[in-house]
This record gives C-alpha cells, sequence and structure tokens, in this order.
C-alpha cells in the first residue's frame, strides 16, 4: 500500500481526553461507559442461582449464631458483674 492510502486513516478524528471534554461530553461519555459494562453482565442460570441463593442464607444463618452466641455471653457477663 502506498503512504496515500494510508492517510485517511491517520486523518480520523482522536478521541479527546475528559480534560477536553465538556460537562456534557462528560455525562455522555459515562453514559456510553455504562452501557458498554451493562452488555458484559451475564445472568446466572436458575441452578446457580438456587446454589448461591443457599450459600447465602447458610453463611446469614451461621453469622446469626455466632452473634446470637457473643451476645448471650456478653449479656451473661454484664449479669454477673452488675447483679
Amino acid at each position: 500500500m502506498s503512504e496515500t492510502a494510508a492517510a485517511p486513516a491517520a486523518k480520523k478524528k482522536a478521541p479527546k481526553s475528559k480534560d477536553q471534554l465538556g460537562f456534557f461530553g462528560r455525562i455522555a461519555l459515562f453514559v456510553r461507559q455504562v452501557i458498554a459494562e451493562l452488555k458484559k453482565v451475564v445472568s446466572p442460570s436458575r441452578a446457580e442461582l438456587l446454589k448461591l441463593t443457599g450459600v447465602v442464607l447458610v453463611f446469614v444463618l451461621i453469622v446469626m449464631a455466632f452473634i446470637g452466641l457473643l451476645d448471650y455471653l456478653i449479656g451473661l457477663g454484664v449479669f454477673h458483674l452488675l447483679g
């Protein structure tokens, strides 16, 4: 290829930096980036959703039991200290 064929490709408008964009340009850039990220999102299958829901529920029950036990022990300690 000759240099003249490559020249029009080099004349493409370079994207502006964030400093050169105005207020509305930055908003438009943000919206474009959000849409691009949302296109990458993959929904879980039903089996994955049920499995992960079970994991979350078990974890919550374990944390509830731990905090309940801690609360009970602290309550006993305070009761013995203050009568």
